[in-house]
């Protein structure tokens, strides 16, 4: 059931969080609206709405602003995230789905999957500075930790698009596995990682020559090939471990990221989209988006330790301090 705004503004207050907590925010497709969870009390505080079917959802560096892809309303909306107020809408392109900031905090990179082209905004002129012609049906984006390189990576062609974030072109393409939904630099911008959801891979590349790496494979007694989807991940903050989710195989795997092999798997909710970690690295969320809940995985013990309802469909998932 979908409320009046007047009604849902009391729930926009922010509570104030105990010493060492933090938030993780999840965006909820068919709700249009952002669930915020309290790392320590382990519940939702607060419920706000978006645009239509917000997907992806980024922080800026000191997390003063929240952005929210806002796909089936073609924006990118811009929230304060102490009031759960939208400041004002970004031009993105048509169907923005995922997207990266870049380390200077000034350019966002979005993926338009219906354009297949990668729109570059400023985000404090609000202004388009760029659009990058790229494969089919785009979504994932990344960007290298020095801000020189962005990748998109094209659904349909199966490719990652490199490309050089001063002259804004394309100077690499390479092939993955069919139906490429995530990519995220690693090992300090040497590697990088695409996951292929129909493929079942995640493919490693080196950055310096482009050049496959390594391909990780998954497989879970009991669970159909075809299940195991890998769409988000992400890194520990030593770079040692990644943890994957594994779509409608209701699991996440857990990667032993210098030697590609697969540690051990961990049950979450059903279709499992993309994962977030809390901001001291101790819980990981995901979110799970038939389910309509969110898994806490406790990071030492590699165990599931609570599920939290939220919003119908929830995507995407950041984390506030």
């Amino acid at each position: 059931m979908r409320f009046p705004a007047l009604l849902i503004a009391p729930l926009l207050v922010a509570m104030p969080l105990q010493a060492g907590a933090g938030e993780i925010w999840v965006t909820n497709e068919k709700d249009d609206t952002i669930s915020v969870i309290d790392t320590v009390r382990l519940e939702v505080v607060r419920t706000i709405p978006t645009g239509e079917r917000p997907r992806g959802i980024t922080f800026n560096s000191d997390r003063s602003r929240v952005y929210i892809c806002a796909s089936d309303s073609d924006t990118v909306q811009v929230m304060d995230p102490a009031t759960g107020k939208i400041l004002h809408d970004l031009p993105s392109g048509e169907d923005p789905e995922q997207f990266v900031l870049a380390p200077d905090d000034r350019h966002l990179w979005i993926a338009n999957e219906d354009d297949a082209v990668t729109t570059v905004v400023d985000v404090e002129t609000r202004q388009v500075v760029a659009q990058v012609n790229v494969g089919i049906e785009p979504e994932g984006m990344a960007v290298s930790p020095d801000g020189k390189i962005v990748i998109t990576t094209s659904e349909t062609t199966n490719m990652a698009h490199w490309i050089d974030t001063e002259t804004k072109k394309i100077f690499a393409n390479t092939l993955v596995d069919a139906r490429p939904r995530h990519a995220e630099f690693a090992k300090g911008g040497a590697e990088l990682w695409v996951s292929s959801e129909i493929g079942g891979t995640i493919t490693v590349f080196d950055v310096a020559t482009q050049a496959e790496k390594a391909k990780i494979r998954f497989e879970i007694t009991g669970i159909k090939a075809d299940l195991v989807q890998p769409v988000g991940f992400e890194f520990t903050p030593d770079g040692k471990t990644a943890f994957v989710a594994l779509g409608p195989a209701n699991h996440v795997a857990v990667i032993d990221a210098d030697t590609f092999q697969v540690r051990t798997y961990v049950l979450v909710g059903r279709r499992v989209w993309h994962l977030a970690f809390s901001p001291d690295h101790k819980q990981l969320f995901s979110t799970n988006g038939v389910s309509g809940d969110v898994t806490i995985i406790d990071v030492a013990s590699l165990e599931p330790v609570k599920s939290i309802k939220v919003g119908r469909f929830p995507w995407g998932a950041a984390a506030r301090r």
